[in-house]
């Protein structure tokens, strides 16, 4: 499960991604309301942890911006103890539940797995081409009866591909998605990353391949599906 945190206070989202990480979430964290607002358009995630009070974009404008883009990923905003107007407007505008602060981590835990389950009703944890299939949940890559258990990255950009079957995407976009906004790490990166997931797909004997097109970029497809 991936998600997305926006928290202006360094060391509350140090602590709170450390937890988050410990219990297999993979975790972007973002400090301001207008990179809250950018990662959530530009990348796809289970759920977002969106505190109100962060500066420039305030979390309930980020909520409304999301939602007027017809963006429907879980949001759990964190709001000030007994703020009561703020947590009604949240829930006004879209909000799926709210955690006052300060909040034990146990009970944000629980909040964010009620939510998740909630969104599990109706979005499936098996994405799939050809004959395999990966495992949100698990970060398990299965098929042909055998399962690995995909790296963090690995994960990131197996799904990365899977959501995008047959679409070609740069190396700039997986940069940006995969290793994130501020990364240091170049295009030879990113073929190493291929290089590790098409070995996967080897061991797993799969009908899948991820092509290269040359000044282009990277797509995956099933052998059915090739021209």
């Amino acid at each position: 499960m991936k998600l997305l945190y926006a928290e202006d206070e360094p060391a509350m989202s140090e602590a709170v991604v450390d937890i988050l990480a410990y219990h297999k979430y993979m975790v972007d964290a973002v400090y301001t309301g207008s990179d809250a607002l950018d990662y959530a358009l530009a990348d796809q995630y289970d759920g977002i942890i969106l505190d109100i009070m962060l500066p420039g974009i305030s979390g309930l404008e980020v909520l409304q911006r999301l939602r007027s883009a017809g963006l429907r990923t879980p949001v759990l905003l964190l709001t000030a103890k007994g703020e009561v107007e703020d947590q009604v407007l949240g829930l006004d505008l879209g909000a799926d539940d709210y955690l006052p602060k300060p909040f034990s981590m146990e009970l944000l835990l629980a909040r964010l797995r009620a939510m998740l389950r909630r969104r599990e009703d109706y979005t499936p944890n098996l994405l799939r081409c050809g004959n395999i299939s990966l495992d949100q949940k698990s970060c398990r890559l299965s098929g042909q009866g055998q399962s690995l258990l995909l790296p963090r990255l690995e994960y990131r950009l197996m799904e990365l591909l899977m959501l995008n079957q047959g679409v070609c995407l740069s190396t700039e976009e997986i940069l940006r998605r995969v290793w994130g906004y501020d990364t240091e790490a170049g295009p030879g990166t990113v073929w190493v990353y291929i290089s590790y997931l098409r070995k996967r797909l080897l061991t797993l004997q799969a009908n899948v391949s991820i092509h290269v097109r040359r000044g282009v970029g990277y797509t995956l497809q099933a052998e059915e599906d090739l021209p």
